[in-house]
């Protein structure tokens, strides 16, 4: 069974601001209940090649943390095509605990084989890889965050008609794989902008292998780091959701959201511009994030 496109568009709404701009989220979380936003995209190509050239024995590899939407994503996508798929998980401690973790437990259930292994083995990603590809030589080996030239393709078809007429288009960046695809397939004169949530100093360099052009700006939205919640954050995501009935998740959207409207604050923005913001899904690892806040006697995420 192949990813197929959606049979609804995926809506553009307006986030009303008293500025002289204009600011819109195009909700891409909405594309799939189970392989949310940039991820349904990222995959799309990859899994569906795959499928095409017709492996006698289908098999889907990849990699990442314990809340990990990718991990969540193509373990959905296993129970979709009905491909069996193992998931490469940071974190020998993990082994005894995933029956704790909400991302795990749904990837369990999707029927997806987690092997646990330590930090220093993750870190060599490349070269396990390669030990993969050589003892499953059929296995489709997809990177961490999906990030490939296939993810590229597929992040095309979050652009269309509508998306053409904005001035900014504003993305979370992670492994980079999302902003490549809306920088290469863009306009040319539009300005996009990659809020990096991720302390990597080789990201403009990866990105640019993967588009070929220069044509966007990275803007530092870890607010202290990868995977960290501040108070600040929680208080913006509830907040949104009240005022605009848009739920964020806070590693990725949410930082990228709280950025922009810093950025109008700030007057970034020229008069009259017009912003599309993508939200890019991973909705699933609220419940894993507030998990964690709890045992912190923190606010939780609504």
């Amino acid at each position: 069974m192949l990813l197929q496109l959606p049979t609804e568009k995926i809506p553009i709404q307006e986030i009303p601001i008293n500025k002289n701009i204009k600011l819109f989220i195009k909700r891409e979380d909405l594309v799939h209940p189970q392989i949310s936003g940039n991820k349904y995209w990222k995959l799309f190509h990859n899994i569906n090649n795959y499928v095409n050239q017709n492996p006698e024995k289908p098999y889907i590899i990849t990699f990442g943390g314990a809340f990990s939407n990718h991990i969540s994503a193509v373990s959905a996508v296993g129970n979709l095509t009905g491909i069996p798929t193992l998931g490469i998980i940071r974190g020998e401690e993990l082994k005894d605990k995933w029956r704790d973790n909400p991302t795990l437990v749904f990837a369990k259930r999707n029927g997806m084989n987690l092997k646990f292994i330590t930090r220093e083995e993750y870190r060599n990603k490349e070269k396990l890889s390669e030990f993969l590809q050589h003892e499953f030589p059929e296995a489709l080996i997809v990177p961490e965050g999906g990030t490939n030239e296939d993810a590229v393709q597929g992040v095309k078809m979050m652009l269309n008609n509508e998306t053409k007429d904005f001035d900014y288009l504003c993305t979370a960046v992670g492994t980079g794989g999302t902003i490549a695809g809306i920088s290469k397939f863009c306009k040319e004169n539009q300005k996009v902008i990659g809020f990096k949530v991720v302390d990597d100093s080789s990201l403009e360099n990866k990105i640019s292998e993967l588009t070929l052009k220069r044509n966007f700006n990275l803007i530092d939205s870890s607010f202290g780091g990868y995977g960290k919640i501040k108070d600040e954050n929680i208080r913006f995501i509830n907040d949104f959701k009240e005022k605009y009935g848009i739920p964020l998740e806070p590693i990725y959207t949410g930082k990228m959201m709280q950025k922009v409207f810093e950025l109008i604050d700030e007057e970034y923005f020229p008069e009259n511009s017009k912003i599309l913001c993508f939200h890019t899904g991973g909705l699933q690892g609220v419940e894993g994030a507030n998990l964690l806040l709890e045992k912190q006697n923190r606010n939780l995420i609504i």
